[in-house]
């Protein structure tokens, strides 16, 4: 296989994808690439992924290396930091014969994986899943005696300019099928209003489906900017001893915030934000909720999400799969039957419009002449 292409590269997925455009080579260090991470580089329509780091580790089941094949996508392997180090961003590589070449000069190896090695690696994973479960309800139990507060309401909540009181809230989250997944409820969104909350890059996802966030909550690193000063409102996430990086962003933009100091992800806080200013009910796009998606977020403090969905369960709804429960089709024979329904009513006025029923009898007459009747 030869490929050759303009090199995009960092050490941050997410921060990479917004300058990578179609046709670059996406060089990541990216250990168990996870779906989302994946499905944006998909999007980005490049050639292929080198990765300097175990894309299937074989710690659990990550469906991102599968997502890229299925899109027709190499993923080449070239693990350490050397060849990393040695491309800087857009200078142009060869790929040829599972070799690196940087102006005509080779500078590494790297491996191919393809549909077998994946499917190897996949099946190690899943008999490594009951191990990871056994860790995650360990951090769990852990996580509940040291933060329990994020649960029993002794997290103190900060006062907002939004109303939710009484009223839907719909909180967005760039997690699996958000795209499709907005698209099957815009109805909903358009007939009942709710509040609508983006998580750091789930307010983006409502501008890119033509809503404006009513709040956007996050610690601002994978928002942009046009969203920030479009959202109504803007909460920061921050560390519990108060300090929040992402508020320097804000005030950059000459913008304000409410800060929300407390554990766990920005996720979990845009549920309680929710929860606590008494939302009617809590509908939730691209959220994490089953235990690959805590894994795939690759961090201990995602105990907090599965703690906090225990406490707003009575009011949450996950609108997660949505897409794939109901799809609409519409039907040459319905389309027919409107039709004729549609017909009756003029027809029927039709015939009782005097001028209406003379010409009618006119045509009687005529078709009788013609046909010797």
């Amino acid at each position: 296989m030869y490929i050759k292409g303009k090199v995009k590269k960092d050490k941050q997925t997410k921060n990479m994808t917004k300058r990578l455009k179609p046709g670059d080579i996406a060089m990541i260090c990216h250990k168990d690439l996870d779906e989302i991470a994946a499905a944006s580089l998909v999007e980005k329509r490049i050639k292929c992924v080198i990765n300097t780091d175990e894309t299937i580790s074989g710690r659990y089941p990550n469906r991102g290396p599968s997502i890229l094949l299925e899109a027709g996508i190499p993923i080449f392997e070239s693990i350490g930091t050397e060849v990393f180090d040695l491309v800087r961003e857009g200078e142009t590589i060869e790929i040829k014969d599972n070799k690196l070449f940087l102006d005509g000069n080779p500078i590494g190896v790297c491996q191919l994986l393809d549909d077998g090695k994946i499917e190897k690696l996949l099946s190690i994973g899943y008999e490594n899943l009951e191990k990871e479960l056994d860790l995650f309800i360990e951090n769990t139990l852990e996580y509940a005696k040291r933060e329990k507060g994020l649960v029993t309401g002794k997290v103190p909540i900060p006062d907002i300019k939004t109303k939710i009181n009484g009223r839907h809230a719909l909180i967005v989250v760039r997690g699996r099928d958000y795209k499709r997944d907005l698209q099957a409820i815009q109805a909903y969104i358009n007939e009942v209003h709710p509040i609508l909350i983006g998580v750091d890059g789930g307010g983006d996802a409502l501008l890119e489906s033509g809503y404006t966030p009513d709040i956007v909550v996050g610690d601002m690193d994978s928002v942009s900017d046009r969203c920030l000063k479009e959202s109504k409102e803007i909460v920061v996430h921050a560390y519990t001893n108060g300090k929040a990086p992402g508020l320097e962003r804000v005030k950059e933009l000459g913008l304000e915030a409410v800060v929300f100091p407390s554990p766990g992800t920005s996720e979990d806080i845009a549920l309680l934000l929710a929860y606590s200013n008494n939302a009617d009910l809590i509908v939730a796009v691209g959220t994490h909720n089953n235990m690959i998606d805590f894994l795939e977020k690759g961090r201990s403090g995602m105990a907090s999400t599965f703690l906090v969905r225990l406490k707003v369960g009575s009011k949450l709804v996950d609108a997660k799969g949505v897409n794939k429960l109901y799809r609409s089709h519409f039907k040459l024979k319905y389309i027919i039957g409107l039709g004729l329904a549609a017909l009756i009513p003029i027809i029927v006025i039709t015939m009782m419009f005097p001028p209406m029923k003379e010409l009618m009898q006119l045509i009687k007459i005529r078709l009788k002449i013609m046909f010797g009747m």
